[in-house]
């Protein structure tokens, strides 16, 4: 008989829109041996590049339809008309298997899993200013100045932050080298656990 498998570890990490959390997950994935991203599904139309399975799970209304009926879905959203959830499946493949794994979702999704998962491990990451997060939003956009669409990011960025105390760990991204060090050392720390 083999030696027992170990159970991965969740980790949750929410941001709001123009906070640098793409890039510093993206960077963290490749630093830290057995950590994978979660993927999601969504019922977009997938940009080019993109692979089914990889980036997303492209799926069609009926999927969800589905996936709803079978209880299949840790947490899910629609975000500018389209669907977008967390297979359990997907969540529960990878740490089953010994995999630690990032789930990347807003605020109601980490409350979800959080819930499902007690002993997951949460992380908001946060801008260092409001009016920092305002100029990096007009920056990502090519904008000059708030338009409807970037006061309803911004809105929903500030009316997110409120829910920062809730989470295991704060991250303040001042300078994306130190935070991406501080939220490798979590990572880190709570798979030696």
């Amino acid at each position: 008989m083999g030696e027992e498998q170990t159970r991965g570890k969740i980790f949750i990490v929410s941001a709001p829109s123009g906070t640098g959390k793409t890039t510093i997950l993206k960077r963290i994935v490749k630093e830290i041996p057995n950590l994978y991203f979660s993927v999601s599904a969504t019922t977009r139309k997938p940009r080019e590049g993109e692979v089914n399975g990889v980036d997303y799970y492209f799926v069609s209304i009926d999927d969800v339809l589905e996936m709803f009926r079978k209880k299949e879905l840790l947490e899910w959203a629609m975000v500018h008309g389209n669907f977008y959830g967390t297979p359990v499946w997907e969540v529960e493949g990878k740490i089953n298997s010994g995999k630690n794994v990032i789930v990347d979702v807003d605020v109601k999704g980490f409350m979800k899993i959080k819930r499902k998962y007690p002993e997951s491990v949460s992380i908001f990451i946060m801008p260092p200013s409001i009016q920092e997060l305002k100029e990096r939003l007009l920056k990502r956009e090519g904008k000059s100045t708030f338009d409807e669409e970037l006061k309803k990011r911004f809105e929903k960025a500030t009316y997110e932050m409120s829910f920062r105390d809730l989470y295991d760990y704060v991250i303040v991204n001042d300078n994306l080298d130190r935070a991406c060090n501080e939220l490798k050392e979590i990572i880190l720390k709570n798979i030696e656990k």
